[in-house]
């Protein structure tokens, strides 16, 4: 009888095997209350990996790190009211405390718009206190009525980037910027996922922005994640919340803002778009662990050279766990940093260490290779290059063998099926969007016909690119 596999295979049905991985890989369970989840260290280790690199990322756009109560009145939400309606069927709110009623009702923040603009306007003056750039790492609470564990959770992890400009265009740039160079930038060279760099349309833009720029990424099954979004939001927070700055004479102007943000849905984006059916694939550049020096028995020369080796490597700059717990049998150990995903496994036996070698595993590349001991530190990092390219190489190959340019709604609806449609805006427009949506599928942004953001939705030429999401 054949042995039953350790995941679900994708083809066989995509989400069990991504709830298989979760578990198998130990990276989240689901938490006590419907739709929450318990981030394991693992798991955790991720969402460091990627708040490190985000958060340098963000400080060089100038941006500084600040922290807003999660308690909101639920007035502030009141005063934009565009924001409060797209907001409303998700927000969860607090009505006693202490053992009494409130004597108003706190909303525990779904985002942090209107709280952060609460003080942008005590601390805006004047053109000198121009740009304000706050960026806040925080947990948010959206009431989720199909939970996944990763890619929509009642409570989650993000940061939001919130900022005030003197002009609109000044505003417009840097939404520009941080959707290009902060996240573009992040994802396809650290996360190594080939996202479309696009606009939201009027229907799926940010409730209360005027612009709404999104990151879209093809996972394994063809379907689409938003990945990230930045919001140009215009003046309209600014007037609701009177944050204005003076120009020359007693003259006063509303400023011009954006937010912005990403969140633990990334780990599900991770998983989706590099997993496989021996479980998640990290790219090097994330990757928490980028090696295992594995001892295949409790000999004392092989624990001492495993040891040994992960000293060498760590001094090469590589990010190495050494498992030397060989009362485990080695081959669940091996099959458990698989399932993990650690871009390199290094194995030592005693016949290894007769020979002067370890078999090198390539968890990416695929494949495993006696390789010389003492090569190993100058020999991994170009490894961990070419199998961080190929990654990239891959999502990429994805995306664009399973995207087909479509002229009806029929045919984009087939399109979603497997893939992603292409379709001229001018031919689709809202009507078509509209449409398109009674069959759970929908406009995911919209591209200039070179590949770029375009400035307007209506600009000639622009294509919608049409995909089911999660």
């Amino acid at each position: 009888m054949a042995k039953a596999p350790v995941l679900t295979p994708q083809a066989e049905d995509f989400p069990r095997w991504y709830q298989d991985l979760i578990n198998k890989a130990e990276l989240a369970d689901n938490g006590p209350v419907r739709g929450t989840m318990v981030i394991r260290p693992y798991g955790y280790g991720l969402w460091e990996r990627m708040q490190q690199e985000m958060d340098a990322r963000i400080k060089k756009a100038g941006a500084q790190n600040a922290y807003f109560p999660m308690f909101i009145p639920q007035s502030y939400l009141t005063k934009e009211a565009e924001h409060v309606e797209g907001f409303a069927p998700e927000l969860a709110v607090v009505t006693h405390g202490g053992g009494k009623q409130l004597e108003e009702p706190v909303v525990v923040r779904p985002t942090s718009e209107t709280i952060i603009n609460e003080y942008f306007s005590k601390w805006v003056q004047s053109h000198r206190d121009l740009p304000l750039l706050i960026n806040q790492w925080a947990n948010v609470v959206r009431w989720e009525l199909r939970p996944r564990v990763f890619l929509r959770t009642t409570e989650f992890l993000w940061q939001e980037g919130h900022t005030a400009h003197a002009t609109y265009e000044d505003a417009r740039e840097y939404a520009s910027m941080i959707h290009t160079q902060v996240y573009g930038d992040f994802m396809t060279n650290v996360l190594g996922i080939d996202v479309v760099l696009g606009r939201k349309t009027a229907k799926e833009r940010f409730a209360g922005a005027i612009n709404t720029l999104t990151l879209e990424g093809m996972m394994g099954d063809g379907k689409a994640l938003q990945m990230g979004t930045s919001h140009e939001l215009g003046q309209n927070f600014a007037k609701a919340f009177n944050t204005t700055y003076q120009l020359q004479g007693a003259e006063r102007e509303h400023v011009w803002q954006t937010s912005w943000g990403v969140s633990t849905r990334m780990v599900g984006g991770l998983i989706m778009s590099h997993g496989d059916d021996n479980g998640l694939r990290v790219p090097p550049r994330l990757a928490a662990v980028q090696a295992v020096v594995l001892a295949i028995k409790g000999d004392d020369a092989v624990i001492a050279k495993v040891r040994e080796i992960g000293a060498r490597l760590e001094a090469a700059g590589v990010r190495v766990v050494v498992d030397d717990r060989t009362d485990t049998p080695f081959g669940r150990r091996a099959v458990d940093w698989e399932l993990k995903g650690v871009p390199v496994r290094i194995e030592v036996g005693p016949r290894d260490l007769e020979n002067g070698t370890a078999m090198l595993v390539r968890r990416i590349a695929g494949g495993k290779e006696p390789v010389s001991i003492d090569a190993l530190a100058e020999l991994l990092p170009g490894v961990l290059e070419e199998d961080q390219e190929l990654l990239l190489r891959q999502s990429r190959e994805r995306r664009v063998s399973r995207t087909v340019d479509v002229t009806t709604l029929d045919e984009a609806v087939e399109a979603a099926a497997t893939g992603w449609g292409r379709m001229s805006w001018a031919d689709l427009g809202p009507e078509g969007e509209a449409k398109l949506a009674e069959q759970g599928v929908s406009v995911r942004c919209i591209v200039a016909a070179d590949g770029s953001v375009p400035q307007t939705d209506d600009q000639e030429g622009n294509i919608a690119l049409i995909a089911r999401a999660y």
